[in-house]
């Protein structure tokens, strides 16, 4: 528990000015920082003018009975906690009061020192408790919503580059499907994982060509052939099913990304 940022404040109200005396040296010796206000009237303009810690309160005051006053202190000061000390057991007015939680405890008259005292070191460890549960709870709340900013911002940052990448890939399949050359991907297994149109008007059989086809059932045996050899540097002329003449081209996959395979660049041979 840490330690209070200011003393450990307790008012006294009383309308004898004798008892609140008598309190006031009976505890001075407990290091307190002790207010005073003889009445309920002069304990309201206390607790609106700064902060208290505990109240500890006489029931029988003839303008204001103990229970209005700390009644009114909960509205003015909701955390602090509220002791009633009475001669009287009045046990209604004393009951609803400590159940709609305007008073922590009451005590009785004549008090006694040792009691008494270990009520107010009760009461002042149960306000500290509780002022560190609110804190603690600010804190995390906070963190809280700091934690929820910084991921909002982060995903509305994943949202954003992945529209950026969608919106690429889209200008770079466009692209791919608009250049004259034909260009075939066929990933390790042989299987077509790029094609662009020329491709498909090319080596298609009337453009039949689809991603996810297997090429050795639907390419020509020579074109296959020439496939197997290609290098990255132009081969020999081949005739494709089009009637034109083309060198093959081939670039192996993975070296700039993760995939695997090999692009195949169909050259027109003007040999």
């Amino acid at each position: 528990m840490e330690t209070p940022s200011h003393p450990h404040t307790l008012l006294l109200v009383d309308d004898k000015a004798d008892v609140l005396a008598a309190l006031r040296r009976m505890l001075r010796p407990d290091g307190y920082k002790i207010l005073t206000a003889l009445g309920g009237a002069a304990g309201l303009d206390i607790l609106k003018k700064q902060p208290v810690d505990v109240i500890l309160s006489e029931q029988r005051m003839r303008h204001m009975s103990g229970v209005e006053f700390l009644s009114q202190a909960r509205i003015i000061q909701p955390h602090c906690v509220r002791m009633a000390l009475t001669g009287y057991l009045e046990i209604q007015s004393i009951a609803k009061t400590v159940n709609e939680g305007a008073i922590y405890k009451f005590l009785t008259k004549p008090w006694d020192d040792d009691q008494l005292r270990a009520a107010l070191r009760e009461a002042f460890a149960h306000k500290e408790l509780a002022d560190d549960n609110r804190r603690l709870t600010a804190e995390l709340s906070q963190a809280m919503i700091l934690a929820n900013q910084r991921l909002q911002a982060l995903l509305e940052e994943k949202q954003h580059q992945l529209q950026r990448d969608e919106e690429i890939l889209n200008v770079l399949h466009e692209v791919i499907q608009i250049l004259p050359l034909p260009l075939l991907g066929v990933d390790d297994s042989g299987m077509i994982a790029a094609i662009n149109e020329a491709a498909r008007q090319a080596f298609g059989h009337d453009g039949a060509l689809f991603l996810g086809q297997q090429i050795s059932t639907l390419l020509p045996p020579e074109l296959l052939r020439a496939m197997d050899t290609a290098k990255e540097e132009s081969g020999t002329a081949f005739i494709a099913p089009n009637a034109r003449s083309y060198r093959l081209s081939c670039r192996a996959l993975g070296e700039r990304s993760a995939a695997s395979g090999k692009l195949f660049i169909f050259i027109p041979d003007k040999t």
